[in-house]
């Protein structure tokens, strides 16, 4: 059995959660806590209700997530949203939540994660946001379409791709989630593809335009990368049970 308040402090000094800025609704950290014990963690990509109740009626302890409890900022404390408090209280669940510092994070991040899943060679950090990079990119040497395939099975699931650019290429660029918006500064680094999980309709349309490649992985699957990482070797190092919830939402 494991002790919350060290694991808590643990997670934050890791992720780095007082330097990297987020949004106000991410509120980043521990967002519910339980009675300080912890006999198994649990990681999510979200933490909806179908979530919660599985990893009550798996006995609770701790639930890592990328998305937390407060995404909308304040809101009434009803329907759905107070069973899952109520849930979680009850099941003596701690909720945890880190959004861009996982994203970021140089071993555990989503962005680095889906990079080498996919086989990119020499990575390097992209776009720097209040002093962190929003992505990475790598060396792919290889063809759109081998690409595609590389990715596809990296995120178990079916690629969309708006094939704008050449289609053999060299600098692949990746940011995980809705980061779909950032084509025009993905393509004025000179990138040939850009691997992100989803994007407006516009960013298909700019994409095109630009002579760019962009693969669309889906936002839900290009984020389970982080988690699954960090909640193992949260387990390992605290010895606890660890097990990852699987809800994909199919976007």
């Amino acid at each position: 059995m494991a002790d919350l308040k060290e694991i808590v402090a643990f997670l934050d000094a890791e992720l780095r959660l007082s330097e990297i800025k987020d949004y106000p609704g991410a509120m980043n950290g521990l967002q519910l806590e339980n009675d300080g014990t912890v006999e198994r963690v649990f990681s999510a990509v979200d933490a909806s209700l179908a979530v919660v109740e599985e990893a009550v009626a798996a006995g609770g302890g701790l639930l890592i997530v990328h998305h937390g409890m407060f995404w909308q900022g304040a809101q009434q404390i009803t329907g759905a949203y107070f069973r899952k408090i109520r849930a979680a209280i009850r099941g003596n669940l701690a909720i945890y939540s880190a959004h861009l510092p996982l994203d970021w994070h140089p071993v555990h991040g989503n962005n680095v994660l889906l990079v080498k899943a996919i086989g990119l060679r020499e990575i390097y950090p992209i776009l720097e946001k209040d002093g962190w990079p929003m992505g990475v990119a790598g060396l792919w040497e290889g063809s759109r379409e081998d690409l595609i395939a590389a990715t596809a099975a990296a995120v178990g699931r079916e690629v969309t791709v708006c094939p704008g650019g050449a289609d053999w290429l060299g600098k692949v660029a990746v940011i995980t989630g809705g980061a779909g918006s950032e084509v025009g500064k993905i393509a004025a680094l000179g990138i040939d593809a850009f691997v992100t999980g989803e994007g407006p309709h516009w960013s298909f349309i700019e994409a095109e335009e630009r002579g760019m490649n962009v693969l669309y992985a889906g936002h839900y699957a290009t984020e389970t990368f982080g988690v699954k990482s960090l909640g193992c070797w949260i387990g390992q190092r605290f010895r606890t049970a660890a097990d990852f919830i699987e809800r994909p939402g199919g976007l």
